[in-house]
C-alpha cells in the first residue's frame, strides 16, 4: 500500500482546560497541535472552532459571542458556532469547527 493510499485517522482527544473555566457566557482560546482553538459556551451548550476569522486571519477571541454565533472585533463578520458557516459579509468562507468532549471535567477537543 502506498502512502498516498492510507486513509488519514482522525487525531485524538486533547485536553483543552477545565469546564469551569468556561462559563455560560465565556470562552477561551488555546493552541492544540499548532492550531488555534476557541472554545465557547452559549445557549448552555460548549463549541470548539477555529480562532482565526476566515476573512482576513484575524482572531476571533474577543469578539460577541450570542445566539450560537460568533462575530469577529475587527470587520463583524458572524460565524455559526455549530457549523462554522459565514453568516454575513465581509465572511463568505466557513471556520473551522471541531468535536469537543467533557472527561471528568475536562473539556477535550479533536483537531
Amino acid at each position: 500500500m502506498n502512502e498516498e493510499d492510507k486513509i488519514p485517522v482522525a487525531s485524538e482527544f486533547t485536553r483543552f482546560c477545565e469546564v469551569s473555566e468556561v462559563p455560560p457566557g465565556g470562552k477561551k482560546a488555546a493552541k492544540i497541535n499548532g492550531v488555534w482553538v476557541l472554545v465557547c459556551n452559549t445557549k448552555d451548550r460548549l463549541f470548539a472552532v477555529s480562532n482565526i476569522c476566515s476573512h482576513q486571519v484575524k482572531p476571533l477571541v474577543n469578539g460577541r459571542v450570542r445566539n450560537c454565533a460568533i462575530t469577529c472585533p475587527v470587520h463583524g463578520a458572524k460565524f455559526n458556532l455549530e457549523t462554522g458557516e459565514a453568516l454575513n459579509l465581509p465572511a463568505t468562507k466557513p471556520i473551522d469547527t471541531y468535536k469537543l468532549r467533557i472527561v471528568d471535567d475536562w473539556i477535550e477537543v479533536q483537531v
